[in-house]
């Protein structure tokens, strides 16, 4: 982590210029990110212990979780028989065995003060790895780290109701890091993980087969999906042997209708429409035509298009399909605008769900044009919507349009990280000179 510049000795520094010098490679220079973001951590990790310590833990789901594990330690391997208090098991096998794990520490669940200060550790560790996804980029300055302690809904979600979908977004933060850093193989690993414990972890696997497809090439790409599969597999094994259709219909229930009371999202649209299997299947054909639209016109434009990246990935399917190099910046900012997209046309959206992408925020409003102003508005009004419970046709409207002008302003911005990242990255190719 570099130092601050000093004056060289002797010299008559003029402090003004010094101090604004400083504070311009603080707030902006990727290489000082730390220097801003180690105090922020430690801050709002203290913050989050000042929560633990004076705000009433809710009870949801731990309980839920606690006697699912119960009876998975007794024997139990029929996906569908393995319920609890609020319902039945309907998260993949990783999410068994984190909680059998987190059952093992708390004496069964009843230590919840334990459970609270894991999950605190588990907060910080997001911290950490989305300011290194926002240093590895080195797309978006550094004083966005000082929003992360701002929102009251994700300390929530963390440390005063136990989710699941913590563990699944840490996964997936150290996957997006990993292919930030070339490390293709261990991100998938990591992303398999996330996949394991929460089936959420899909909706960045569309921007995921981008960045392989045009970094590895055809084969590798399908090498990847292979161990994502057989990961899973394994994973799985102990309930896909025992009753393979039980396990696939709980674990990955892409069908199932959330209640309407609970959505945060599509509060403003009639209960009848709400449930019916039209709107499901509108949502459903919205995100795909989304998806594929930046898949077709943003997420190969420095490469020609998408058409000519995918011949050229068909015709030399052992090569990369790309021309320009595959930055870090290109990495996060795909994988993110794929998970926002996802969100958008959500069925419903629980409060929880905003770990899914909360952290993601500041970096995707850098990705649009908007003035800084309409930026930091976007992220405020996402944030209330959050916090606003039960959720009112107002905030569920406004959630939407946030929501919704964050993928417009990607469109029509940098749907590939800002320009300037690709030229810094090609200034690191060593280009040999001729003899």
């Amino acid at each position: 982590m570099p130092l601050l510049p000093r004056f060289p000795p002797g010299a008559s520094p003029e402090w003004p210029e010094y101090i604004r010098c400083c504070k311009r490679l603080l707030l902006n220079e990727p290489a000082y990110l730390w220097l801003l973001a180690c105090p922020v951590i430690l801050a709002d990790a203290f913050f989050t212990q000042v929560i633990i310590r004076f705000i009433s833990y809710t009870e949801i789901d731990w309980r839920t979780y606690m006697s699912q594990v119960d009876l998975y330690i007794k024997g139990e391997r029929d996906y569908s028989l393995i319920k609890g208090p609020t319902g039945p098991l309907v998260y993949p096998a990783g999410h068994v065995y984190v909680f059998e794990f987190l059952y093992s520490l708390t004496n069964g669940g009843k230590n919840v003060q334990l459970g609270q200060q894991i999950y605190a550790l588990l907060y910080v560790l997001s911290l950490i790895l989305t300011c290194a996804i926002y240093q590895q980029s080195r797309g978006v300055p550094n004083w966005l780290v000082i929003l992360f302690p701002l929102s009251k809904r994700l300390h929530s979600i963390f440390v005063l109701r136990l989710f699941n979908d913590c563990w699944s977004v840490v996964a997936v933060q150290g996957a997006v890091l990993a292919y930030q850093k070339g490390m293709d193989d261990v991100g998938t690993l990591l992303f398999s993980a996330a996949l394991s414990v929460k089936m959420s972890a899909l909706l960045y696997l569309p921007g995921l087969l981008v960045i392989c497809f045009k970094r590895l090439g055809l084969l590798s790409t399908l090498r990847h999906l292979a161990i994502l599969f057989m990961s899973q597999a394994v994973i799985a094994s102990p309930f896909l042997l025992h009753d393979t259709q039980a396990y696939l219909t709980r674990a990955f229930e892409v069908s199932r209708v959330f209640l309407y009371k609970w959505t945060v999202n599509w509060r403003f649209i009639d209960e009848d429409v709400f449930l019916s299997p039209g709107w499901a299947r509108g949502l459903l054909l919205g995100h795909v035509m989304t998806l594929c639209a930046f898949g077709l016109f943003k997420w190969c434009r420095q490469d020609g298009g998408a058409l000519a990246t995918l011949g050229r990935g068909l015709r030399r399917p052992t090569l990369p399909a790309h021309l320009a190099p595959v930055t870090a910046d290109q990495v996060a900012t795909i994988l993110f605008t794929s998970n926002l997209i996802g969100v958008l046309f959500a069925r419903s959206l629980h409060y929880q769900f905003y770990a899914w992408y909360a952290q993601q925020l500041p970096f995707l409003a850098w990705r649009t044009k908007y003035p800084t102003a309409v930026k930091i508005g976007i992220l405020a009004c996402i944030e209330y919507c959050w916090n606003v419970y039960p959720s009112t046709v107002l905030s569920s409207s406004l959630l939407t349009l946030g929501n919704t002008l964050l993928v417009i302003g990607v469109w029509h911005g940098y749907p590939e990280g800002p320009w300037s990242t690709t030229r810094w990255a090609l200034s690191q190719i060593s280009i040999p000179r001729p003899v």
